[in-house]
């Protein structure tokens, strides 16, 4: 038998072709769509996922799956396709506010049509008129990977008035109705090594650790969506880096940073978590910062969607079949 022997810059040069047609195949299409009821609304897909991003009201990203799939995203199907509310709507979605919260300056309306701008090839950029309460400017950058389901969020407050403002940026992604959210805690350290505090958890006069939506287990908390029980919250100087939220064999996962040595809103909370009857909320907070006229400050958050995933909530389960699949997508 003949063997035949390819040169190795034969092989390089294959290898090079291979992996520009890739990238040549793999692409992000943005594009304007109607989407229940709204005509002006951004379509961000890489045939993996998709976002659907209204231009009519905002800035809200009301979207978040899998081609073809469900939405993990929360939507108010009384509020979809409309617009110039004279008061604040839940609607669902992910929307950007500032902490800490205030119902005037927080409840800023933004019921009104945005603009947007290309980043690239695979990323816009929602702007927002300036609030006429608070003179901020909201933004929020989407870049969406080529292949896979990550995406990137970058929230921006501009500062357009003639004074300082002192607030922290607040990132909100209501969930759908049904799911769990998992929240991993540090590592365990025996006693009396571990002597000193890791975390902290914030609680609100409402909140209610009794409640059955609750686990508290040893390395996870978990806290379930239920339509028939009201508000619950608490918040966390959460150094873990995710949260993720299962839905069906769906897991979004939501990736976030903390700065030792800030000074966070809320009793020193990055992370907040509330539901009640109609969703869960999973939210992250920046360092409260103070803005001077013309600057601006910016809060990042990495999402990833994960099919196909273990309903074993158990903290066995979550160790064993669910934290090694979020590991792996968010290295």
């Amino acid at each position: 038998m003949t063997v035949l022997k390819i040169p190795p810059r034969l092989w390089l040069s294959a290898s090079l072709l291979i992996a520009a047609t890739s990238v040549a195949m793999a692409q992000v299409e943005i594009k304007i769509v109607a989407y229940k009821g709204w005509k002006n609304n951004l379509q961000i897909s890489n045939g993996t996922v998709e976002l659907i991003v209204t231009l009519d009201v905002g800035p809200r990203v009301m979207r978040y799956g899998f081609v073809g799939g469900e939405n993990l995203f929360k939507e108010f199907n009384e509020q979809m396709g409309k617009t110039g509310e004279s008061e604040w709507q839940a609607r669902g979605g992910h929307r950007l506010w500032h902490a800490p919260e205030d119902l005037k300056r927080t409840y800023e309306l933004d019921n009104a049509p945005i603009k947007y701008e290309k980043l690239g090839t695979n990323g816009v950029r929602l702007i927002q008129a300036v609030e006429s309460n608070t003179k901020l400017q909201k933004e929020m950058d989407i870049t969406l990977e080529y292949s896979g389901s990550k995406v990137l969020v970058v929230h921006r407050l501009r500062n357009t008035a003639m004074w300082d403002i002192e607030l922290a940026p607040w990132a909100l992604t209501m969930m759908a109705q049904g799911g769990t959210e998992i929240i991993p805690l540090p590592p365990k350290i025996p006693h009396p090594q571990g002597l000193l505090p890791v975390s902290q958890i914030i609680t609100w006069p409402y909140t209610d650790m009794s409640d059955s939506r609750w686990h508290w287990g040893k390395h996870y908390i978990t806290f379930s969506q239920d339509n028939n029980k009201g508000p619950n919250k608490i918040g966390m100087a959460h150094k873990l880096g995710w949260v993720a939220y299962l839905l069906r064999g769906n897991l979004f996962i939501k990736g976030f940073g903390y700065e030792e040595g800030r000074h966070y809103a809320d009793s020193g909370s990055n992370f907040e978590t509330f539901s009640n009857q109609d969703f869960l909320e999973i939210e992250t907070l920046g360092p409260i910062q103070r803005i001077a006229p013309g600057k601006t400050i910016e809060h990042t958050e990495r999402w990833w969607l994960l099919k196909g995933v273990s309903n074993d909530l158990s903290d066995a389960g979550i160790g064993r079949n669910i934290r090694p699949m979020i590991e792996s997508a968010i290295k």
